[in-house]
């Protein structure tokens, strides 16, 4: 279907043309269909929709967002606010918004952390209507009484499922309870996976809304051609290397799992006379936005990011996609190279496998339905490393931290800051409140087991509630039960133990020697 085809509004169509949008991709057919394909459809239906990241929903929910605005006097001066996990999700559903846009009287703008408050106020006192933000820069907004949720109309989550990883399930419920209630907004909901919170947030803040699932496979399996090598730790870095002299990429993302080894990789790139750069939710958000730019103006051939840090991110025509770590979880080798193969075009996406983690390839394939193509790596695939036994200075990490979108450590200072009023308060601070719980439990000799018998002394449990307790209790209940019992079970002995020669022993334990042995060389080696 094509665009032309929906009969919208003129001024709203131009802006599409000029985008150079002409047919309508699988996502957008689905959602512009259901809400203006005929007369019979109603507009402002609620939709849950599942489809990976650049597959064209952005452009598909705004179309709906304006469209109504521009024809339903009720809601030409009325908002609509995007939610998004990231910054620079949201700095790119704003660029796209302008854009579509461009030709209509709806001022656009982006709210996040890492940045300060006054160009972002300054929005609001314009009376910006169509919103894009994260959970906790909006929520403060709304706190300080600067940004006015009340007139909101159409509420749009994207990739909800990234932000329920991310730690934002508190805050969305918190958001939904400051906007106009189900019946008074059009709820669009943005996921790339089914799971029970997604779920749950969609039937319980939507009117039964319509689902629309496209399937992830076809922009996994088809599009993109897949190669897997299997190599040691020490040599990802000169196979990565050869890579990149080989295919000489227009552009690639290389994906690593921690912060740290995002800034060593760059790092040895950069040594290795490659014009790269490396995004982390540590960088400041000024940096970040101007590494992107970059990337996407061409200036910078090679990014280097985590996962978190990449989320949403859409390059034209990137070519390549570069696993240096394979992702722990299965979901993410999808969200990784679904940064090539964007809007129909095709791509190449290369995981290096080492014996640290080659344990999340069975995972991988069982999710995306096939195996990852394997190839053996020759001399020649591998270049020199100038890096090589060279230390690489990085800033200190902590790895096990958070992101949350918009300032990782925000959540940290504002707990502190809520002891410090409660201290003042005359409160228990969380932080001693923890402390004197612990020396309690200590005090007791608390196990969860010993809890459970402590709290079962005395109590006549029936058999009906059992069901209703942990495997702890159960346990405390049936010691309480029996241990007093006078009445034992009645005993059956055991048949004797045939003879067993002394060589077979013997082997026995030589075998069993060697497995603790195996075992413990394994846990050494992670």
């Amino acid at each position: 279907m094509n665009f032309t085809e929906l009969n919208l509004h003129p001024d709203l169509q131009k802006g599409i043309d000029e985008a150079g949008y002409k047919t309508c991709m699988p996502v957008q057919n689905q959602v512009l269909s259901k809400t203006f394909g005929n007369a019979a459809n109603n507009s402002s239906q609620d939709l849950y929709v599942q489809s990976q990241t650049g597959t064209g929903k952005t452009a598909a929910f705004l179309i709906v967002i304006f469209q109504r605005m521009l024809t339903e006097d009720a809601l030409f001066k009325r908002k609509a606010l995007i939610m998004a996990p990231t910054r620079e999700l949201a700095v790119q559903i704003e660029e796209e918004a302008k854009m579509l846009g461009k030709y209509l009287p709806f001022k656009t703008g982006a709210f996040y952390g890492g940045v300060g408050y006054t160009l972002q106020e300054k929005l609001l006192k314009e009376n910006v209507q169509i919103l894009v933000g994260t959970p906790g820069r909006v929520l403060d907004l709304n706190k300080s009484g600067k940004m006015n949720l009340m007139d909101i109309s159409f509420l749009v989550l994207d990739e909800a499922d990234r932000m329920f990883d991310m730690g934002f399930y508190p805050d969305l419920r918190k958001l939904i309870k400051v906007v106009p209630s189900v019946n008074k907004r059009q709820t669009m909901l943005f996921s790339a996976t089914l799971n029970a919170w997604v779920k749950n947030l969609a039937w319980e803040y939507t009117k039964t809304p319509f689902e629309i699932e496209i399937k992830p496979e076809v922009v996994t399996v088809e599009e993109i051609t897949q190669i897997l090598y299997h190599v040691p730790s020490a040599d990802k870095m000169p196979l990565l290397l050869g890579i990149l002299k080989n295919d000489n990429p227009e552009s690639a993302i290389i994906f690593c799992n921690t912060k740290k080894n995002t800034e060593i990789v760059a790092k040895r790139l950069k040594m290795n006379g490659y014009n790269c750069e490396f995004i982390i939710g540590d960088l400041p958000q000024v940096k970040r936005l101007k590494v992107i730019d970059n990337v996407k103006n061409g200036k910078i051939k090679l990014l280097v990011a985590t996962d978190v840090a990449a989320r949403g991110l859409d390059i034209d025509s990137l070519s390549m996609v570069i696993n240096f770590d394979v992702p722990t979880e299965a979901e993410n080798y999808v969200h990784r190279i679904g940064r090539t193969a964007r809007a129909g075009k095709t791509g190449k996406a290369i995981t290096l496998s080492s014996e640290q983690d080659v344990y999340e390839l069975p995972a991988i394939e069982r999710y995306i339905g096939k195996k990852i193509p394997s190839e053996i790596a020759m001399q020649e695939h591998y270049g020199e490393d100038k890096s090589a036994g060279m230390r690489i200075q990085t800033d200190r990490y902590n790895e096990k931290r958070i992101s949350h979108g918009d300032t990782e450590t925000r959540r940290g200072k504002e707990g502190r800051k809520s002891d410090k009023r409660d201290s003042r308060k005359g409160v228990e601070p969380k932080v001693r409140k923890a402390q004197r719980n612990f020396k309690e439990r200590k005090s007791h000799g608390d196990t969860e087991a010993q809890r459970a018998q402590r709290n079962f002394k005395g109590r006549d449990v029936q058999g009906a509630d059992l069901s209703q307790l942990s495997m702890e209790e159960r346990m405390a209940f049936y010691k309480n039960k029996y241990a007093g019992s006078t009445t034992s079970s009645p005993v059956v002995s055991a048949p004797p133990c045939p003879r067993v020669d002394s060589s077979v022993k013997d082997a026995a334990t030589a075998k069993k020697g060697f497995l603790s042995k195996l075992i413990g060389i394994f846990k050494k080696r992670g």
